[in-house]
């Protein structure tokens, strides 16, 4: 009996010696966690270790002890943005995690428009370059990664914002970010989580498309591609789930280039996935997103479909639409220059609707009604403070159609916040619609200076 006892201890020695206390990549030094909150603190040990964590903001303890499945967690309080300050945790082993601050944190994801950086040819970064360092701005990378199923961890490290660490980082986050820092003067970190090329549905959780019949039918008709993934779920497996342990304040996102064939479900997908990704995180996170730019797609109206998807999926609590038709500088290329705009129209969201900035306007005029007086549309928009207005002398890429549907191009005038429509070919008027192609850009701004976002007043059937 003495023997086995002994041979048993031998076998479980390497497990009680190597039974360290191990992080997730995304709990580390540089981070920055999310002020006047309880953020969980999480990894793995021993099974009944204890795991006790000191915070040097507060100069508290806490102590959590790991389950029978290796995992501990344990949650702790946040004050007001600041730092830097530390991290002990203490068990078999002693970690010490430094240069963490306190403050702002948000999620940015999507796409190749999200993605794209100084290495894409963004040359607003590389003109940023000389000026950027930043200790209050902090990027976690995550890099394309694929799951069947939802993981715990993802490859990463927390860097402080430097002329090195930002040529990799998302151009928009990254001016996102920096207007919430200059804007609120606290730390700012930023994830992302962005892969070009997506379509939405790797992106949401797997049951959420393939529950759904319509969703299913087609997600089945993405065609699979040498350079990212098309099966639903797998970038939420392992760049998405591995994140929601981690508090986040909300998420900025750009994507819906790679779901043009696919506009007709994009709002229930779309509106869906945001919903999943609250419940995941168990908070209503403030999700903000940016309309696609004008492209010259194979069909001719499949993009316009797809924006007025995105423009129905506004509907939905606590989300928001940065219309960025304006500033497309080349209709040929699918990935506008201009990444600063959109950013900066990004933030203006959150400052406005989140952290109670006032004294400029974030959202863009959106048709809300439409009537008609003799042989003139009468156009009412919400979202304008003042007035309306037509840069140039005669509005662009505006057509209106009567009862047979035949439309053409239209004379218009401003009153306040509505649209005054005509054309002399057009003796009673029926519809409108506004930079309704893939290539239209349209010259109807707010007074204050945001594109109106493209529009149809009617549901006719539109072929892609």
């Amino acid at each position: 009996m003495k023997k086995y006892l002994l041979y048993s201890l031998a076998l479980l020695l390497p497990t009680l010696l190597h039974a360290a206390i191990r992080l997730p990549a995304l709990v580390g030094s540089n981070m920055v966690l999310q002020q006047n909150d309880s953020v969980a603190i999480w990894g793995w040990a021993n099974p009944m270790e204890k795991v006790t964590v000191y915070t040097g903001w507060d100069n508290k303890t806490a102590v959590a002890t790991t389950n029978g499945d290796a995992k501990w967690m344990l949650k702790v309080h946040t004050p007001a943005a600041g730092g830097p300050y530390e991290i002990k945790l203490k068990g078999s082993n002693e970690i010490v995690l430094k240069n963490i601050l306190i403050g702002e944190v948000w999620l940015c994801s999507g796409q190749s428009n999200m993605e794209f950086s100084y290495y894409n040819g963004i040359r607003q970064i590389a003109e940023e370059l000389p000026v950027c360092s930043n200790n209050n701005i902090r990027f976690f990378n995550i890099p394309k990664t694929t799951a069947t199923y939802p993981q715990a961890n993802c490859p990463g490290a927390w860097e402080v914002c430097d002329s090195n660490s930002l040529k990799s980082f998302s151009a928009v986050g990254y001016f996102f970010g920096l207007k919430l820092q200059q804007s609120l003067g606290v730390p700012v970190g930023l994830i992302n989580a962005s892969w070009g090329g997506t379509p939405a549905e790797v992106w949401a959780p797997e049951h959420l498309v393939t529950d759904q019949p319509e969703l299913s039918a087609a997600a089945a008709r993405l065609a699979p591609a040498a350079w990212w993934p098309h099966k639903p779920g797998y970038a939420y497996n392992a760049m998405i789930a591995p994140l929601l342990n981690f508090n986040i304040k909300g998420v900025i996102w750009y994507q819906g280039e790679a779901n043009v064939k696919t506009a007709a479900t994009y709002t229930p997908l779309f509106t869906g996935m945001i919903a999943a990704w609250r419940a995941a995180w168990n908070k209503q996170l403030p999700f903000y997103y940016v309309q696609i730019a004008p492209f010259s797609y194979e069909k001719e109206n499949e993009s316009a479909l797809l924006r007025e998807a995105q423009a129905h999926s506004s509907v939905l609590a606590g989300t928001g639409m940065v219309v960025i038709s304006d500033v497309t500088d080349n209709v040929k290329d699918i990935h506008p220059q201009d990444k600063r705009t959109v950013g900066n129209r990004l933030a203006a969201w959150a400052l406005g609707e989140n952290y109670g900035k006032t004294g400029f306007t974030w959202k863009s005029p959106a048709f809300k009604e439409i009537s008609i007086n003799g042989n003139k549309a009468v156009l009412h928009f919400s979202n304008v403070p003042t007035s309306l207005r037509i840069n140039g002398k005669v509005p662009a890429a505006l057509y209106i159609a009567g009862a047979d549907n035949i439309f053409y191009e239209a004379s218009a005038k401003v009153e306040k916040d509505a649209l005054i429509v005509w054309s002399k070919k057009v003796a009673k008027p029926a519809s409108v619609r506004y930079s309704f192609s893939n290539t239209a850009i349209g010259n109807i701004f707010s007074a204050e200076g945001l594109p109106v976002g493209p529009f149809r007043t009617d549901h006719l059937p539109v072929e892609p």
